[in-house]
């Protein structure tokens, strides 16, 4: 493990991992497509806050994401300004999102310089859609957009009792970094 930024990341690279877009089949034999998420489009920009108005409150972790639309939209507009971000479609629904986001305050910074920023990861899917291969898919794609556009130090936070997303993660790659009380973080160095 080797310091860099405010954060320990293995000394290994993962990857690569595919890109989207992409379509799959999942578990249950639903066709799901891949997608670059784009912000500048308001319509996939609803799409995505009906997805999350849908989502299950007693499945929120860490408090996201929030309920409600005004704070569902208040709090996706950090996240889709400057940040990477992947959507998982079933027909003309999204029951899936990842994202990273730039670990800095002036989000064109991190447009300028992908590989010398942190970048915290997120990755929500719908009730309905898990363990069906879904998130797994949608975790290799995002990184291997992030790898495209030239990101490398991704890291994140779970709750240590969610050993459904801890095995997810480590299937890709993340190693465990630090462990807090009830929550541990997680890095990659992406190809």
């Amino acid at each position: 493990m080797t310091m860099r930024g405010s954060r320990v990341y293995p000394d290994e690279r993962a990857g690569p991992f595919p890109a989207p877009p992409d379509t799959f089949e999942d578990a249950e034999g639903r066709s799901i497509e891949i997608r670059a998420l784009e912000e500048d489009d308001e319509r996939q920009v609803d799409d995505l806050v009906a997805m999350y108005l849908e989502f299950d409150p007693v499945d929120r972790a860490q408090g996201i994401p929030p309920t409600g639309e005004r704070r569902v939209r208040e709090w996706l507009d950090p996240i889709l300004e400057g940040s990477v971000n992947v959507v998982a479609w079933h027909d003309d629904q999204i029951v899936g999102h990842a994202t990273l986001v730039p670990d800095v305050d002036d989000p064109a910074v991190a447009t300028d310089q992908p590989d010398s920023i942190e970048w915290e990861l997120a990755i929500f899917v719908l009730q309905a859609y898990q363990q069906a291969g879904i998130g797994t898919q949608l975790l290799e794609h995002l990184l291997g957009y992030a790898s495209e556009v030239g990101i490398e130090n991704v890291w994140l936070t779970v709750e240590r009792w969610n050993g459904p997303a801890i095995s997810l993660y480590e299937a890709v790659g993340f190693e465990v970094c630090s462990a807090e009380s009830f929550e541990q973080e997680m890095a990659i160095r992406l190809e």
